[in-house]
């Protein structure tokens, strides 16, 4: 069982744009250089890294979507009340 998740999100007020960016890293885009671009959390300064967390410690729909992932998937968008988040698992254990 999954204990702790490492992962980066891009976070942006519409779902529309979180669709679109979604569709950009499905086909290969950068990850890191998208949210460094788009996303409108201060995470962005690392692309989207938010480093290693565990259940609780996040908004449940964001834990949701992050440990319902494997490593390297990409989840979204995810709805919470901060906007919406296209979310890369990096690393879990």
């Amino acid at each position: 069982m999954v204990k702790e998740v490492h992962a980066a999100h891009i976070l942006v007020k519409d779902e529309a744009k979180a669709k679109d960016l979604m569709a950009q890293v499905q086909a290969g885009k950068n990850f890191g250089e998208l949210a460094r671009k788009y996303s409108v959390c201060p995470s962005k300064k690392k692309g989207g890294d938010l480093g290693w967390f565990r259940r609780g410690q996040m908004v449940k729909p964001f834990e949701d979507g992050a440990f319902s992932a494997k490593k390297g998937d990409v989840v979204g968008p995810v709805k919470t009340e901060f906007g919406w988040h296209v979310i890369k698992i990096l690393e879990q254990r």
